[in-house]
């Protein structure tokens, strides 16, 4: 993957992501560390950054890795190896999975350092952090798994690519529609994760979507199994 700038490119994912939510979190008038607001505005922050940054750049990263299978006939030598084409496409989900989610644990560990280092007075809440940790992760990972199994049907980068930037206008304007809209695309789960938010104006904190986001794991993990093995049986 060295070749390939796969590593930067997550690493790119991570300094973006870090950017635009601490942007839109410090520069939030609710950001005050005399309150418990500042958790949430960094909560809403690491949420958009993910929303806004995600669905593009985890695009780029599976396309990317997977295209040159198309472009070295990797696909061909891994074959006479004895490794099918489901089966390269598991390790390189295993390969970035394992990435995605060292980027995203570093993402959360960042928002909480800026949160202690700023001196917050109120009290860490560490259940929605790590709760809306896990939830970003798993869809990421379902996000990956599409662009994966779609990287490695057409052979077209700018497919997936454009993909992922519709995806990320669909991201956004899920988090202004209703919960059963958002859980209409893999996108809108984002959302869905959210630990903090606006209710009826006011900054609040909430539980994320638990249940909808394992249920997206489900449906991804099912979906991704049932094409990496059809892919196998093209190839018996």
């Amino acid at each position: 993957m060295r070749h390939l700038h796969v590593v930067l490119l997550v690493t790119v994912l991570f300094a973006v992501v870090t950017g635009i939510g601490l942007y839109a979190a410090v520069f939030n008038p609710d950001f005050d560390r005399t309150s418990a607001s500042s958790w949430n505005t960094l909560l809403m922050g690491m949420g958009s950054g993910f929303t806004l940054a995600a669905p593009l750049l985890l695009a780029v990263v599976a396309s990317r890795l997977v295209d040159a299978e198309h472009q070295g006939g990797g696909w061909l030598m891994s074959a006479t190896s004895g490794v099918t084409p489901g089966g390269l496409c598991r390790a390189k989900l295993l390969a970035l999975g394992l990435l995605v989610a060292g980027a995203t644990v570093l993402v959360s560990a960042a928002f909480a350092a800026v949160g202690l280092a700023v001196g917050i007075d109120a009290p860490w809440p560490a259940g929605r952090w790590l709760g809306l940790t896990a939830c970003l992760l798993v869809v990421s990972l379902a996000l990956l798994a599409l662009h994966v199994v779609l990287a490695a049907r057409v052979e077209n980068q700018l497919v997936g690519i454009g993909l992922g930037l519709l995806g990320a206008v669909v991201a956004l304007i899920s988090t202004a529609v209703p919960t059963w809209i958002a859980h209409l695309t893999p996108w809108g789960y984002y959302a869905l994760s959210a630990a903090a938010g606006y209710v009826d104006g006011q900054l609040a904190g909430f539980a994320p979507s638990y249940l909808s986001v394992l249920g997206l794991a489900v449906v991804a993990a099912a979906i991704f199994a049932l094409f990496t093995r059809s892919f196998d049986r093209q190839e018996a």
